[in-house]
């Protein structure tokens, strides 16, 4: 199993298990974090933008030039900002430092 650790805007820390080849999106909604992930993945909105640990943002692959133009519509995005529907999980993965923004693009209307 893989452990990401969710950093919520008050700085509170949740732990949460995924398997290899796992979404972070899909954990981090499993895990009742608070991403809209309004277009299912399809990269075709900013509602599941996240902030990776600085610590951590070598780990992951390099965004595609579609994801960032996804990120230039993220309120707060930041150089380590991603998509989470963007971001496959495995073994080296492990440990992974998830912060959640405080402004998030809201898509629904709720």
């Amino acid at each position: 199993m893989i452990t990401v650790n969710f950093v919520a805007a008050d700085g509170s820390v949740r732990s949460a298990s995924a398997a290899p080849g796992d979404r972070l999106l899909d954990v981090a909604q499993a895990d009742g974090q608070p991403l809209e992930g309004t277009c299912e993945g399809q990269m075709a909105c900013s509602t599941c933008h996240v902030i990776i640990a600085a610590a951590d943002v070598m780990r992951l692959t390099p965004p595609t030039e579609e994801e960032e133009d996804m990120l230039d519509l993220a309120l707060g995005a930041t150089r380590t900002s991603r998509l989470a529907c963007q971001i496959m999980l495995d073994a080296a993965l492990d440990g992974l430092t998830v912060h959640i923004p405080r402004e998030a693009r809201n898509m629904q209307g709720r």
